[in-house]
């Protein structure tokens, strides 16, 4: 790619200066104004819990320790084991903002409320129950980083390290996953992945209504019809099964089977 050389006659100066010496340097500084960057851009982490009082401390060290959040919001969502009692200590130090909710309303509603309160230009949801690892936030953010998403899945089907065990729940993410690719012609692998990333701006305009795990099949919905740009990277997974807190229960696979098809066809 040639330079353009610009005289400055005018000026009387014999001397010449390259105005655009490299277009695509030009072009990719434009860009990094409009993607995620550490230094000028914030990321605010999103932390529903309901009953997780002896996982919400390590999931806090975990996400800390990753030096890449501005805040990280926690939305108690009317625990009753004693995180509440936990969060209160923790409320106001480190980054950490604490929000309670005076009972259960459900792990969408706990999300919308953190969601209104973030400050930052990038919000991440995460789950309190170790489950996904903090670890993998290099690797979801490096498709905003690079300006080529607006939206990042940390999928569980994409080869990455995982426990092994719970089969039929493999099966039910899978088969509402293939019922949304379906429906809104996409090709994701795994839609009710608890890692979503996104740039704050994409809400704008956009209501969304879920109390409970609806909110994974209503968000991805509306994600979709409004054409922004999906990636998904491969992510670290350890699910815990129904012996150790699992809440996720069969009548929630069939919430999202109608929310995603209700969502199809309104707003």
């Amino acid at each position: 790619m040639s330079c353009h050389r610009v005289g400055l006659e005018f000026f009387d100066v014999r001397a010449y200066v390259y105005l655009f010496c490299s277009e695509k340097l030009i072009f990719s500084a434009i860009i990094h104004l409009f993607v995620y960057n550490p230094a000028t851009m914030k990321l605010s982490v999103i932390i529903p819990v309901y009953n997780e009082v002896e996982s919400i401390q390590v999931i806090l060290k975990r996400v800390q320790d990753q030096k890449l959040v501005h805040e990280i919001i926690v939305v108690d969502d009317g625990s009753m084991d004693g995180t509440r009692d936990v969060l209160k200590e923790l409320d106001g130090k480190d980054g950490v903002r604490v929000i309670l909710h005076e009972h259960n309303k459900g792990k969408g509603a706990a999300v919308r409320t953190g969601m209104a309160a973030a400050l930052g230009d990038i919000l991440l949801i995460q789950d309190a129950d170790l489950e996904y690892d903090p670890r993998d936030y290099a690797i979801l953010l490096k498709p905003l980083n690079e300006g080529v998403a607006d939206v990042v899945y940390g999928s569980r089907f994409l080869g990455g390290s995982h426990r092994v065990t719970m089969f039929w729940h493999m099966v039910a993410n899978r088969m509402l996953t293939f019922m949304t690719n379906i429906l809104y012609n996409t090709i994701l692998t795994d839609m009710e992945t608890g890692y979503k990333v996104f740039r704050r701006e994409i809400l704008d305009g956009m209501v969304l209504h879920a109390n409970s795990f609806d909110f994974e099949p209503e968000f991805t919905a509306k994600i979709l019809k409004r054409n922004f740009r999906i990636f998904e990277v491969p992510i670290t997974f350890n699910p815990r099964d129904y012996t150790e807190g699992k809440k996720i229960k069969l009548h929630d696979a069939f919430e999202a089977v109608w929310t995603l098809i209700k969502y199809r066809f309104v707003e």
